[in-house]
């Protein structure tokens, strides 16, 4: 008996929506005339050894009505605070307004990060306050090195500790730190002790690729950068290779790309000569691998960096490299 009714009770508050409604549901259950509340009063008329059988039983249905019905409650306040909150909300515009723009080096640097990657490249950062040993000795530029004198270092602690001039740098740790093969980019700042003019700066950026396999020559070289280029500039984009003296390379290239400003005419960003210098490559010298602990034997590898302010300055028709760190908003 006492079970029929819970179940009744369960299935009938299935269908409450309101608390109005739990409240009259509750007196037909338990309030003074409640189907319960009229069960205990049958209990007088019982004959004793009924009644104590009883007893407990009409009590723990009352209770477990009690707690149904308190569940059922806090369901329906939860509801109409939420409505209650939802009605009362006013719509909220959370488009914030556009008032900036990414840099032209951030975006060309994405870009080129994106077909690397493609390529099956890795990226790879490294510390902008560099040693003499990873900028310069690894990269088979001891101090006496006449390649020390094409640059104006800027050394925060002379001769040790320096604003590194190359993102070489990040190759020699990546050639000591981690076993081939392996192909890696590394975007990062420079610093040379430049005089500034429309086409230098002693603050600019490098675009470092480094791979190291069983087998790979100068022709993978010459692959990679014309794919970037045809990527980054179109097919008909012009680009030249010239036989070029690096340290850390050998035999090494240097590669132009026809001058975005006067097409091949000569003006003052190209300095009269049609072309611009993009940057240099060729193929990884002993010496580096031997220094890095690697099998000169098993492995081979090629590695290349671009001048990456010049690539900006082509790709967004930019004639004065000293714009890109002076704070122009304008260029989109």
């Amino acid at each position: 008996m006492n079970q029929d009714i819970i179940q009744q009770l369960k299935s009938e508050l299935k269908n409450v929506k309101s608390l109005e409604d739990l409240k009259n549901l509750w007196r037909e259950y338990l309030g003074k005339k409640g189907r319960l509340k009229l069960l205990v009063k049958e209990l007088s008329g019982m004959p004793g050894e009924e009644k104590r059988k009883q007893g407990p039983l009409i009590q723990k249905a009352q209770k477990t009505a009690q707690e149904l019905f308190d569940v059922k409650e806090k369901e329906l306040s939860e509801d109409k605070l939420s409505r209650e909150l939802k009605d009362q909300a006013e719509e909220l515009d959370f488009a914030i307004p556009k008032i900036g723009h990414l840099h032209p080096l951030t975006k060309t640097i994405r870009e080129m990060n994106n077909l690397f990657i493609g390529m099956g490249y890795s990226i790879m950062d490294g510390p902008e306050i560099e040693t003499d040993e990873y900028c310069f000795q690894r990269m088979n530029v001891p101090a006496d090195h006449p390649a020390r004198d094409l640059q104006d270092t800027l050394y925060i602690k002379e001769p040790k500790y320096l604003l590194r001039t190359q993102t070489s740098s990040i190759e020699a740790r990546l050639l000591e730190k981690y076993q081939p093969p392996f192909k890696v980019v590394s975007p990062g700042r420079v610093y040379r002790n430049e005089k500034v003019n429309k086409s230098n700066h002693f603050i600019f950026h490098h675009y470092q690729g480094v791979v190291v396999m069983e087998e790979v020559g100068l022709k993978d070289l010459f692959g990679t950068l014309t794919a970037m280029f045809k990527k980054m500039y179109g097919q008909e984009v012009i680009i030249r290779y010239r036989n070029k003296y690096y340290p850390e390379v050998e035999p090494g290239v240097g590669f132009d790309m026809q001058c975005f400003n006067c097409r091949g005419k000569g003006c003052s960003i190209c300095k009269g000569v049609g072309w611009i210098e993009m940057g240099g490559a060729g193929i990884i010298h002993p010496t580096v691998m031997s220094m890095a602990g690697i099998d000169r034997k098993k492995w081979i590898g090629f590695a290349f960096a671009f001048g990456l302010d010049r690539l900006v300055m082509a790709r967004y028709k930019i004639t004065d490299i000293r714009t890109l760190m002076g704070g122009n908003l304008g260029y989109k």
